[in-house]
């Protein structure tokens, strides 16, 4: 469940930082952020699977719902990461502005 959620997570982002025109949202950081996180769940799978074999494939419910949390969870803490990175660097200029006004 972990890598099916990030793996959708990076797809989306990755879809919408293509098409767009400029990058001023620094989406192409979150990209490797889940993608990243896509592949350290892939390498756990696969070493999951060789330790279990075929139970890897009859998970019980707990194990799913505990997996789609984690999932869940990483997705938002690359999004809080991303948003802490873009509150830093300010590419609009807005709080840049928003500070000079007050």
């Amino acid at each position: 469940m972990t890598l099916l959620i990030t793996v959708f997570a990076a797809v989306i982002v990755t879809v919408k930082w293509y098409t767009r025109k400029d990058d001023s949202m620094q989406l192409g950081m979150l990209c490797f952020l889940y993608w990243g996180a896509s592949i350290m769940w892939l390498v756990d799978a696969i070493f999951e699977y060789a330790e279990l074999r075929a139970e890897y494939f009859t998970p019980a419910i707990e194990d799913m719902l505990n997996d789609a949390f984690l999932g869940l969870s990483v997705v938002a803490l690359g999004l809080v990461i991303w948003l802490v990175r873009l509150l830093i660097t300010d590419p609009k200029g807005s709080i840049r502005t928003a500070l000079k006004k007050g």
